[in-house]
């Protein structure tokens, strides 16, 4: 791959994963849950499902999804209803959830490492956009005369890269609007907030279309 259409490709993913969605919203809601640290066990998680559709992608699954309706809304109706869970759990968290965080103490225990993990990796998994996008971005970017398996992990590194950046960015953005929302009324606000915007992106994909290929 020329490094020219690499740096092209930079550009355009660090665009893609800068921009606010499921997996964005899932690092910001942990890093207010459980902190900042923990929360990108989450997006870790998320790398690794990249991977797996990036895989996907790879291996025709883009193509059978933008040719197969069946196949397509069986993914996009469990990625919607993950998201929409997600956001009716988040609305209906109660308290400060910055409790078992400060110091350590009360509030409910922290989630497991694998847990936070697993819900990174759903996100990635259950969106139908992400194939898609996969499949149409990655062979304009493809070369015959060198190795796709190369190219593939350089591709994928690269996008998994920028996505963990990005939640980073979002993670520290977070960070420092935590005293704004460490009372228990703003607390509550942001959950309501939050889990209503998972509900939006959740009934967002049952509008997504074959044609979004």
């Amino acid at each position: 791959m020329h490094l020219s259409n690499w740096l092209i490709f930079c550009g355009v993913t660090l665009l893609v994963a800068f921009t606010p969605g499921p997996a964005v919203l899932l690092a910001v809601s942990n890093s207010m849950s459980v902190g900042p640290r923990r929360a990108m066990i989450s997006s870790l998680g998320n790398a690794a499902g990249l991977f797996m559709v990036s895989a996907a992608a790879m291996a025709g699954l883009g193509v059978v999804l933008s040719t197969s309706a069946h196949a397509f809304m069986v993914l996009k109706l469990a990625g919607a209803a993950y998201l929409i869970y997600l956001g009716i759990k988040q609305w209906r968290s109660q308290g400060s959830v910055f409790a078992d965080v400060q110091g350590g103490q009360g509030g409910a225990a922290p989630r497991s490492s694998w847990r936070l993990f697993g819900h990174g990796m759903t996100v990635a998994l259950t969106n139908p956009k992400g194939i898609l996008f996969f499949s149409a971005l990655f062979p304009q970017f493809l070369t015959q005369d060198a190795s796709m398996l190369t190219q593939f992990a350089v591709l994928t590194g690269t996008f998994a890269a920028a996505s963990v950046i990005a939640h980073s960015f979002y993670v520290l953005l977070a960070r420092l609007l935590r005293k704004q929302l460490s009372d228990v009324r703003r607390t509550r606000i942001f959950n309501k907030v939050s889990g209503a915007a998972f509900v939006l992106l959740g009934l967002s994909l049952l509008r997504l279309r074959n044609k979004a290929a």
